[in-house]
């Protein structure tokens, strides 16, 4: 089974098609009367309300049935179109696609380690409206998932339940909880199994909600726990065989860790359209605001970081399909690289707006800026926390060593992942490895595509800078192999050269999805891309992206005669003033429709 991408990037992306008509039906965010409006998010987050009616409308517009498979009932075969569908509702209000968005998240191991008829049975249940949570988290444990000490003891007819789980989301709203528990002691990772426990047949004392907790971001979600009292669950609740639950749980957070970039891109339409909207109209020194050299850089230097973070999350939403075996790899780089970029993305726009920025109240735009910086924050502790992401990537680092050394290619893979037009495969769960015996072909092939790029150059087809940024990336990412496979696994304390190496191998990743991107999409991406157009002309985007990477990878201070960020302000200014999505590709947003 295969679904098909976009045209090319100049028409209307496939993913983004759906995404748009959604936005569409949702209406416009900015008229107050709506029911998904940023003045009703406002009101629901100054009251620390949870935004159920909201959620009602997005199950009746049809958003639960793209957390189930097709194969089950649903519509999801595309992980790209959920992404761009997550997107469109973070962009609007990130609690709201945190609140809704968790029932994939609760649903995702059923699709990734259950059987048949568990799936057809839990798709029924979402399809028919049911809320999914997923308990993985102990008050004392975090993110140590194989410290967990909720038990669950076989009886005769299944399991007796006992213990808590604690800042899950949707804990207390959920119907179903999808839970981790320990049902051996032998000390490993086969200690732990699943168990898709129903919470309206429990009955009390089976079970209890624990209080919610209050939060500096996303107010208004239901972040709390559950604690479970001999509470008896039938032996058919337990997902996959006993002892898999480890095991699942982590090939499930290789979809989940990639779909978080859905929250991140959001919050950076958001705070982009807020603070490059204000810098375009105001006035400061008798000049646009947005006209003042200081200002173009950091709008420059912001649109470069989204563009990127957007380009890391297109390919690595397509390699769920295309290069499903590196995933282990692809989502720790994902989760890790795009939640930073758009933080620091953020924070920077935040000085574009001054004290506006900061304001909570009605006197300037509902106050969506603070909210949506207040609420970003969190995205990047969901399915583990940057410190976790990164250490994935560290455990791996002898056998990424060897295949970065090699420079191992899934060929096929690459060019399906990176190629917008390309058919992708249906998704393969049985594909999904703990271990990613290939590396990860993305940076395994930045040196080809260096060569390609440089090729273009010495033709004029690119200006030769874009060639030297991309032969600088590769010079800064060349020594990674060796540096990898010098590194000695410690158990306890890794050092902090470690943990920089590792952000090296995200950068260089970063950049070379953004190469083979643009080389595998720039033929069609010119005449009818709309203000899109203008960045892939001559890779005016690839170039600021690449200077991102690089100032990652060596920072200092910016060249006051590279003009490559200052050139994204006018196609980000007309990409505002179109309508359009600030993006690599074509995304009209909705005005005023009904």
């Amino acid at each position: 089974m295969t679904h098909a991408g976009a045209a090319h990037p100049g028409a209307t992306h496939a993913a983004c098609l759906t995404a748009a008509a959604m936005d569409r039906r949702l209406g416009d965010p900015e008229d107050d009367g709506r029911l998904f409006s940023y003045a009703r998010c406002a009101a629901l987050d100054e009251r620390e309300e949870f935004p159920l009616e909201i959620c009602r409308e997005l199950d009746l517009l049809g958003l639960p049935a793209h957390y189930v498979p097709a194969a089950y009932g649903g519509t999801l075969d595309s992980y790209e179109q959920v992404l761009q569908l997550m997107r469109a509702v973070a962009r609007r209000d990130l609690t709201v696609a945190i609140a809704h968005g968790k029932t994939f998240l609760g649903a995702v191991s059923v699709w990734v380690g259950g059987s048949r008829e568990q799936a057809e049975r839990l798709a029924s249940a979402v399809l028919d409206g049911a809320v999914v949570s997923w308990g993985l988290t102990e008050r004392e444990h975090g993110s140590d998932l194989l410290a967990g000490e909720v038990r669950a003891d076989r009886t005769a007819g299944g399991y007796l339940v006992n213990g808590e789980k604690w800042l899950i989301n949707n804990a207390n709203r959920g119907h179903l909880i999808c839970l981790l528990a320990r049902t051996a002691d032998e000390g490993g990772a086969r200690d732990f199994s699943l168990l898709m426990i129903d919470k309206q047949r429990l009955g009390r004392p089976g079970y209890r909600p624990l209080p919610a907790v209050r939060l500096h971001g996303i107010r208004g979600a239901d972040i709390s726990g559950v604690a479970f009292t001999d509470a008896e669950v039938p032996a058919g609740a337990l997902v996959g065989a006993e002892g898999s639950g480890t095991e699942t749980v982590l090939k499930s957070l290789q979809l989940t860790r990639i779909l978080c970039a859905s929250l991140s891109l959001g919050a950076a339409d958001n705070a982009l359209d807020l603070a490059a909207g204000f810098a375009l109209d105001r006035e400061a020194y008798g000049r646009r605001l947005a006209e003042l050299p200081q200002t173009r850089r950091m709008l420059g230097e912001s649109y470069a970081d989204v563009l990127l973070a957007e380009a890391v999350t297109l390919v690595s939403t397509r390699s769920v399909h295309a290069l499903t075996g590196e995933l282990a790899v692809v989502s720790a780089v994902t989760k890790y690289f795009v939640p930073t970029v758009v933080d620091e993305a953020i924070t920077r726009l935040g000085t574009v707006l001054g004290a506006r920025s900061l304001l909570a109240d009605g006197t300037h735009r509902h106050g969506r800026f603070q909210k949506v910086q207040r609420d970003h924050r969190i995205v990047g502790i969901f399915d583990g926390n940057t410190l976790v992401n990164l250490h994935a990537l560290i455990n791996q680092f002898p056998l990424l060593a060897r295949q970065l050394k090699r420079r191992t290619v899934d060929a096929e893979g690459l060019a399906a992942a990176t190629d917008l037009a390309a058919p992708l495969p249906g998704f393969d769960r049985d594909r999904l490895s703990l271990l990613p015996r290939t590396g990860t072909s993305l940076l395994q092939a930045l040196a080809d595509g260096v060569e390609e790029l440089t090729a273009l150059a010495a033709d004029g087809t690119v200006p030769a800078s874009l060639a030297r940024r991309a032969q600088a990336v590769r010079a800064a990412v060349d020594g990674l192999a060796v540096e990898l496979a010098a590194h000695r696994p410690t158990p306890v304390e890794v050092p902090a050269a470690a943990f920089t190496l590792a952000e090296r191998y995200t950068a260089g990743y970063a950049a070379s999805a953004a190469i083979h991107l643009w080389l595998r999409n720039r033929a069609d991406a010119g005449e009818n891309a709309g203000p899109a157009a203008a960045l892939w002309t001559g890779g005016l985007w690839l170039e600021a992206a690449l200077a991102r990477v690089l100032a990652r990878l060596a920072p200092g201070r910016p060249d006051p005669q590279d003009d490559v960020l200052d050139r994204l302000v006018p196609p980000l200014t007309e990409q505002l003033r179109a309508g359009t999505l600030p993006s690599l590709l074509h995304y009209p947003l909705v005005k005023g429709a009904a």
